[in-house]
């Protein structure tokens, strides 16, 4: 018999919140995105996949997922000009990169293992997007098959790393003080962070703010900008 059964009854009551909490973040998110401009009229930066795959961090891949396929079915409904082509391709975009790094930092629940999940991450995610856009691209755009496969190497892949890169950074800067948070509101069991607890990582805090500051400047030589 379990000689703890309200601790156990709160812990599934806080886990929906958390979740709902962190789809409405993830949406929030999606919107602060939509201020900068896309990459040849096509290819958007989306933070939200910052908050998936945090949410994946505490709950696992199948949480990163539920928040995915909400967030994006609330952004389809609401702010997006793309349908249900675009709620597949934001679905499969964010998934792609929050489901491997959930399933990898599982295993190894340090900031080792978060470096390497994220980096896993955005290597799935890259080449995902690459296989995707090949497929959907050519019929959701009109664009012929052979000019999309062109763009792969010089547009497709570049973004998506480079967008993968950015959100790997932040998750970086972001997971501690979140799961912080979310603990001190007790809505998270202080074992929800991992061996990631304690003083801040300042390897961690390097890597983080170094990938979202080059992710920025590639974003910008992308646009034009610079």
């Amino acid at each position: 018999m379990d000689s703890h059964p309200t601790a156990h009854t709160t812990a599934g009551a806080r886990r929906p919140a958390t979740v709902g909490m962190l789809c409405a973040v993830a949406y929030a998110a999606t919107l602060i995105g939509q201020v900068i401009p896309a990459v040849q009229g096509i290819l958007s930066y989306d933070p939200k996949d910052v908050i998936v795959v945090i949410g994946g961090f505490i709950y696992g891949p199948l949480t990163a997922v539920l928040i995915s396929a909400i967030t994006s079915l609330v952004e389809m409904l609401t702010i997006s000009s793309t349908g249900p082509v675009g709620f597949l391709m934001n679905v499969v975009s964010t998934c792609s990169f929050a489901v491997p790094a959930a399933l990898i930092y599982k295993k190894a629940r340090s900031m080792k293992g978060a470096v390497w999940s994220l980096t896993a991450g955005v290597a799935v995610m890259a080449a995902m997007m690459c296989l995707w856009n090949y497929i959907v691209t050519p019929v959701y755009q009109g664009v012929p098959r052979e000019v999309v496969a062109s763009m792969l190497p010089t547009l497709f892949l570049p973004f998506n790393l480079v967008k993968g890169a950015i959100n790997a950074g932040l998750t970086l800067l972001l997971y501690k003080p979140v799961v912080t948070a979310l603990r001190k509101a007790g809505l998270v069991d202080a074992s929800a962070s991992g061996n990631t607890g304690g003083k801040v990582n300042a390897g961690a805090l390097i890597l983080g703010v170094a990938l979202v500051v080059t992710g920025a400047l590639l974003i910008l030589v992308l646009l034009g900008v610079i």
